[in-house]
């Protein structure tokens, strides 16, 4: 007559702890982004960044007007319209001392410049030249870099003239269960001096970060986390979850038919 009794405190028991043991394998808030963001909060975004252009950066810049045989000498092209093949134009790189050697008007300074910033200098410098001119600026090198915790490590291109750690991450496959969003490292190059900065991804106020817009060139590493905790291993912990679940079932039919 106690058999029953002290197999049902057994169960008991058991139960408890497989539900301890469910509720230590839920996945931790850790994984996820801006927890502190509010429904329908509006956030103002004040970070008002822009590009700027560094030592060893590829430029290409195309000078275009309705005169093209104004604006010719101006474009710096390699080759010739012969045989069907088109000029290829050749992209100005930012020497040292931050200047390109742009043709007729000479060294200009664009180091530190936003894309923005370096049309308003050529258009005032090609005014005597030019009437009128659309000035295209785009960065050819424009690339960053993600390692570490993510499913894609590698180097991406940008085609655009910004990119947030976000899209960063995103094209690097997002950050894995292993990765700490609460830690992630910016390493940036200013003229040789690396600087290295930490962003909470688990907070909104990493939108006000200095870098959540990416520069050129910009390292982002995702530190692993402690624990270590692969999918893998969350499949396992699963699958012992489901056998205690069956030996429980197979206990009781036991126990109702004696």
């Amino acid at each position: 007559m106690f058999k029953p009794v002290f197999l049902n405190n057994k169960l008991a028991v058991l139960a408890v702890f497989s539900l301890l043991f469910i509720v230590s394998c839920t996945p931790s808030k850790d994984v996820v982004y801006f927890q502190d963001a509010n429904q329908f909060e509006t956030l103002v975004d004040e970070n008002n960044f822009s590009t700027k252009f560094k030592v060893d950066d590829l430029v290409s810049i195309h000078i275009s007007t309705l005169d093209p045989e104004a604006s010719a000498p101006f474009n710096l092209l390699r080759g010739a319209e012969e045989g069907g093949l088109r000029a290829e134009q050749v992209n100005y790189l930012v020497d040292k001392n931050g200047e390109i050697d742009f043709p007729v008007i000479g060294k200009i300074k664009i180091e530190g410049l936003s894309p923005s910033e370096t049309r308003d200098l050529l258009r005032e410098k090609l005014k005597d030249y030019l009437k009128d001119p659309i000035i295209n600026i785009r960065i050819r090198n424009f690339t960053v870099t993600v390692l570490g915790a993510v499913n894609r490590p590698g180097t991406y291109p940008v085609n655009g003239e910004q990119i947030t750690i976000m899209e960063a991450l995103g094209m690097a496959g997002d950050i894995n269960i292993k990765g700490r969003r609460d830690n992630v490292m910016v390493i940036r190059d200013f003229d040789g001096t690396k600087v290295y900065n930490r962003i909470n991804l688990n907070q909104k106020d990493a939108l006000k970060s200095p870098v959540f817009y990416l520069t050129q060139n910009d390292v982002v590493y995702v530190e692993p986390n402690k624990s270590g905790k692969t999918q893998s291993s969350l499949d396992q912990r699963a699958s012992i979850i489901i056998s205690i679940v069956s030996m429980l079932v197979t206990s009781t039919v036991i126990l109702i038919r004696n």
